[in-house]
């Protein structure tokens, strides 16, 4: 089967949990570098990391890189990429996003109906056709340049990976999928574990622990651009990674997850998601306001994304918000707390120096996730009867 360079864009300072997804798939990885790591694959490969990576924003199959600093440069080094290997003669194609950071070429615009340009000139030679009617399938094109270093691919995603199917109903600034489940993954958290998340929104951090608990692929419940590109992957690929994905799940597992929010509405949107998910027995959503945030047992994890105040009326609420936050974290013997956040005065109102602090890009937000950490739960002894091995006869 052919080697295929695979690029897997995720959130800035995440990009050691998606390289430890993607070792876990078992795949080998090329390239790590800001916002993005490359691994080496094959059609399959793209099939199973669509459906399994969790805090991937998309899978781009790379076509080439190359350095230009000048616009007849990009022309010509387009043009000499082997673009009729991946394009039918039928293909809809188009640069559907151009980024340039630190580069001579930095219009987006310019960029890519340059590039578009130079591949319709490669394909002209090689179909020798001098017009393609492009009403067959579509395959998007994506182009960065770094530091005048050029690399365009295909995005074998189409939408991004984040829009997993379910959220279907949003609260107010919602944190995206991908993020949550990649500060999930930075946690000790497991599935067996307790997770409580006192503004939960319409539900995604609990949703995306649900997913992980019951081993159920990001990417079950939704189709993918690359599904249509037969020429490079055979459709017998995408039924056979489905399959592997439908084989792990396991609904039978026992969780506590709970999510809170101070509005009901929210509470309802929270749980039609969840039930879109097929996760909506394995979470406890209740209207609760963070003030009564309580739970009996120990050695729970509370993961939340409270309000930063985007609008200036609530900015005045923050800090009574972050000291409640603060006082009932207190009251939770042995817990730990993971927030993110762009509140800057955050760890003040809640009253403790985080244990450690990650600086995280959500979108173009800079925040911050604050990490205390709780005791580690003493490790659970096995019946004696298990220890038979050890027995003198």
């Amino acid at each position: 089967m052919k080697t295929l360079e695979l690029i897997a864009p995720c959130h800035f300072g995440l990009e050691a949990v998606l390289k430890k997804e993607i070792l876990d798939l078992g795949y080998e990885i090329s390239q790590v570098e800001d916002g993005r790591v490359t691994f080496i694959g094959d059609a399959e490969a793209v099939c199973r990391a669509n459906i399994g990576l969790r805090t991937a924003e998309r899978i781009l199959l790379k076509v080439g890189s190359f350095s230009a600093v000048s616009f007849e440069e990009l022309f010509d080094r387009t043009k000499e990429l082997p673009w009729e290997d991946y394009l039918p003669v039928s293909a809809r194609f188009w640069v559907a996003k151009a980024t340039s950071i630190r580069s001579k070429l930095f219009s987006p615009s310019d960029i890519q109906s340059l590039v578009k340009k130079a591949i319709v000139e490669r394909l002209k030679t090689v179909y020798h056709q001098n017009w393609f009617a492009e009403d067959g399938v579509s395959y998007p094109i994506r182009a960065f340049l770094m530091k005048d270093t050029v690399t365009l691919a295909l995005d074998t995603s189409g939408d991004s990976l984040h829009k997993r199917g379910y959220r279907k109903f949003t609260s107010r600034a919602p944190i995206t999928e991908t993020l949550a489940a990649a500060l999930i993954l930075l946690t000790p958290w497991r599935g067996d574990r307790i997770l409580l998340d006192p503004f939960c929104g319409s539900g995604t951090f609990p949703i995306e622990a649900a997913l992980m608990a019951a081993k159920i692929a990001p990417g079950m419940n939704r189709s993918f651009a690359a599904e249509e590109w037969e020429n490079l992957i055979p459709r017998q690929e995408w039924h056979d990674a489905l399959d592997e994905a439908r084989e792990a799940v396991d609904l039978t597992v026992e969780t506590d997850i709970q999510g809170y929010d101070v509005d009901g509405e929210v509470i309802r949107a929270a749980r039609e998601n969840a039930k879109l998910a097929g996760v909506e027995k394995l979470i406890h959503f209740q209207k609760r306001d963070v003030a009564d945030l309580s739970h009996p047992k120990k050695y729970g994890f509370l993961i939340t994304n409270p309000p930063y105040g985007e609008r200036i009326e609530e900015k005045e609420n923050l800090p009574a918000l972050y000291k409640t936050l603060g006082e009932r974290f207190r009251e939770l013997d042995s817990w730990s707390e993971y927030v993110i956040t762009a509140y800057e005065e955050a760890e003040v109102y809640i009253g403790r120096k985080a244990d450690k602090n990650r600086k995280i890009y959500n979108g173009m937000m800079k925040t911050y996730f604050y990490q205390f950490l709780g005791p580690k739960p003493p490790k659970r002894r096995r019946p004696d009867n298990e220890n038979f091995g050890n027995m003198h006869p």
